[in-house]
Parts: C-alpha cells; sequence; structure tokens
C-alpha cells in the first residue's frame, strides 16, 4: 500500500488522531498513567469516523472509491482465492495489464476472475495504464470468459477503472469494437457471472467486463455511465461542479439498487476497504459465494435467460405522456 492519505472531509478524525499521539506522548514523557483518558480519545475518534462514512454524499464516495489505498484486484485475489493461474494475451497483440485473470479457488469453489488493475506507483501506474484498457485487454478477458465456459467455470468480474483508454493506440486498434463484441458475447456465456464494482465503475471501460447476472457494488464504489468531473464540464462547463454532478448522476449503491441496476450493496469496513483489507476481501467474498450458490441447481438456459431478462427490464419506468 502507498503512504498515509487523507480524504478532505476526514479532517476531524486526524485532528482528534493528532491529539491522541500527543497524549501518548505526554504519557511516556510524564510517567503519568492517563489510559483513561486515551481510552476515551480512542473511543470519540471511532465515533467520528463512523458518523462520517455513516453520511458521505456522493462526491465523497468518488473519492473514497479513488483512494490510493484501496485494494484492487490483485490485492482482492491474494487475500480471499488460493491456487491463482493467471492467464496472459489475448493471442492477438499483446497482454494487457489493465485487465488481469485466471483461474482459481475460492473456499474451494473454482472461478474465473478477470479484474481492472491499477498501479500503485509510477511504475506499476505505467505499466497497467491506470487502470484504463486497451483493446487488447478487452479481449484478454473475453478469452477467459470463453475458456471459463469451456470447462464450466463461473465467472467474476472486479471492475475498478474510469473508463477504456481512450487513446490513438485503442482506436487503431478498434476500442469500440471490442467493447461492442464483449457486451454481445457476455450474454453467450453459459455459465454465471457475477460482476462486482470495486471502486471506480466508468463507462463503457466498465461495461466490457460488466455484464453479469448479478451486479454487486461494495459500499463506497460508484458505477456511471461519465465520470463526475466530465459530467460537470459538460453541463456546467467547470469541473468545480462536480460534487453537483455527482448526486444529479445517481451513482452510488444506493441509487443503483433503487434504480434496479445493481442487486447488492457489499459493506466496507468503517473509514473505506482500503483500512482493512483482510474484512473487506471477507466481506467480498461471502456476497461471491452466497451470489453463486443462487445459480447452483440452474441450467445454462435458465442462467442465460436470467441474465437476459435482468439487462432487459433496465431502464423500463412507468409514466404518462402528455
Amino acid at each position: 500500500m502507498s503512504a498515509q492519505f487523507s480524504l478532505p472531509f476526514e479532517g476531524p478524525v486526524h485532528k482528534l488522531e493528532a491529539k491522541l499521539k500527543e497524549l501518548e506522548a505526554f504519557s511516556q514523557e510524564q510517567d503519568i498513567d492517563v489510559s483513561y483518558e486515551i481510552q476515551n480519545m480512542k473511543e470519540k475518534i471511532e465515533q467520528t469516523r463512523n458518523k462520517i462514512y455513516d453520511n458521505l454524499t456522493a462526491w465523497q464516495k468518488v473519492q473514497v472509491a479513488r483512494h490510493p489505498n484501496r485494494p484492487y484486484t490483485m490485492d482482492y485475489i491474494k487475500a480471499m482465492t488460493t491456487d491463482f493461474v493467471e492467464i496472459h494475451g489475448d493471442r492477438i497483440h499483446r497482454d494487457d495489464r489493465a485487465i488481469v485473470g485466471g483461474f482459481a479457488k475460492i473456499d474451494g469453489q473454482k472461478v474465473m476472475i478477470i479484474g481492472s488493475q491499477k498501479g500503485r506507483d509510477t511504475k506499476s501506474n505505467v505499466e497497467s495504464n491506470f487502470g484504463c484498457a486497451h483493446p487488447e485487454g478487452y479481449r484478454k478477458a473475453l478469452r477467459l470468459m470463453k475458456l471459463a465456459d469451456k470447462f464450466n467455470v463461473p465467472i467474476v468480474s472486479l471492475i475498478d477503472t474510469k473508463g477504456a483508454y481512450a487513446g490513438l493506440e485503442s482506436e487503431e486498434r478498434h476500442i469500440a469494437e471490442a467493447i461492442a463484441v464483449n457486451l454481445r458475447e457476455s450474454f453467450n456465456i453459459k455459465v454465471p457471472i457475477i460482476c462486482v464494482i470495486i471502486g471506480e465503475g466508468g463507462s463503457g471501460g466498465a461495461l466490457g467486463i460488466g455484464i453479469g447476472n448479478r451486479i454487486l457494488i461494495m459500499e463506497h464504489a460508484y458505477y456511471s455511465v461519465i465520470s463526475p468531473e466530465g459530467c460537470a464540464a459538460i453541463l456546467w462547463k467547470d469541473r468545480a461542479y462536480s460534487d453537483q454532478a455527482a448526486e444529479a448522476l445517481k451513482i452510488t449503491g444506493k441509487h443503483l439498487l433503487e434504480l434496479k441496476l445493481a442487486d447488492e450493496i457489499i459493506p466496507e469496513p468503517k473509514g473505506g476497504a482500503h483500512v482493512d483489507l483482510a474484512q473487506a476481501a471477507e466481506y467480498l467474498k461471502s456476497a461471491i459465494l452466497k451470489n453463486l450458490a443462487a445459480f447452483s441447481e440452474m441450467t445454462e438456459e435458465e442462467i442465460l435467460q436470467d441474465r437476459y431478462d435482468k439487462f432487459r427490464v433496465m431502464g423500463v419506468f412507468e409514466g404518462t405522456v402528455d
């Protein structure tokens, strides 16, 4: 994980933590027992953190989703799977490190796990292109999905990207076509697909590995057709309105559940998944296994129909036209 990093709205917590350090240093230097005061301060810190994280705005959740210490796909793979065998390359161009995947076991359950991957430092960010995949990344993901389908292994997709890479190289190698093919072919995969937005779920870059029987979202993740900054730049001509754009876009788990775009919110440790990777991974693992279990008795045809029905009703609203 990267160095200590704090979000703007966490100021009250950090002030109390600074006071706690001063109190502990005073106790040690003066050899005075202030354990009661220290305990009270720790409780106050916990209460303050809980109050902040129980009332985050949409824009604040976006900030948590982008926290540099937030767990990425490989962190979760290491924390909750065994026997992971990574598969590289799309057999056409190259291996895109912005999307990783391979066979693994989650508590003995065989899965094909695919996910977006970001970096922790300059070198790893350049290697993974900051989590923004090229066309070959989506072609690799499709190759892995078809392998899973061939061997009758369910698929778990972990989504955390601002979007697909929009540079010249992507256009030259047909990024729109690569994502479109993934959307089409994902509906023909006969094994269950569980998609989880673990951080950022941005635009077609997220949707390219986001067609599943169940769409889950972690408590402080977001899922959106455009970033709040991009929306603000278009509608208000000023990125300073990103907080208003985030609210208007309805991108948090709560809104996605209401709109029936997501099926479940996976809880996170107080303070975000970056505070306690082991606990966050346990929450994620439990949700994945529970949702996979729901398909254990289904036929291939029922699994395909379930996925089709899920997406067919999206965007359908009742109302009257004047």
